[in-house]
């Protein structure tokens, strides 16, 4: 009994892109998101700009998001503005309003680092440990780990 792999031939790259909700059309809306972002921040002062996106484009409608409620409340009064400029874009006449909607920004978490104190009678077994072995890699590594020990409160 054996198994046989099918043999796929390979496709024109222009076959995969031109494809009914293939890859080319995924490239396209892509740069337009792009092309609509970059326009748009260039129609607001810069304090509003860095916190401006380009989510999306269905139906007629641009999705602008912000993360932050006082640019958001900004951008609806600038809204027919921002609505005129983007339909003078080229490829952006169908643009019949603007979605717009907060996401906040959440900072990514760095775990608090943890810091391990050895206690000075840790490092003192260690060092004895070190003082039973031959020169080594292994009796130098200890050596060095019970040198890492807190200072006893004595000294």
């Amino acid at each position: 009994m054996s198994i046989k792999a099918k043999r796929f031939r390979a496709q024109p790259v222009s076959r995969l892109l031109d494809r009914p909700g293939g890859v080319g059309n995924i490239m396209r809306m892509a740069t337009l998101i792009e092309t609509a972002q970059r326009h748009l921040r260039q129609q607001v002062p810069p304090d509003v700009a860095e916190h401006l996106f380009v989510g999306g484009y269905r139906e007629g409608t641009l999705t602008v998001i912000t993360d932050r409620a006082a640019w958001l409340t900004w951008l609806r009064y600038e809204q027919p503005r921002l609505l005129k400029q983007l339909q003078q874009l080229q490829g952006f006449e169908a643009v019949l309003k603007l979605s717009l909607k907060v996401r906040p920004i959440r900072p990514t978490k760095i775990a608090p680092r943890q810091v391990r104190q050895l206690s000075p009678a840790g490092a003192e077994a260690i060092s004895q440990c070190a003082a039973a072995l031959d020169d080594s890699p292994l009796k130098r590594s200890l050596s060095r780990l019970a040198s890492h020990a807190a200072p006893s409160k004595d000294e």
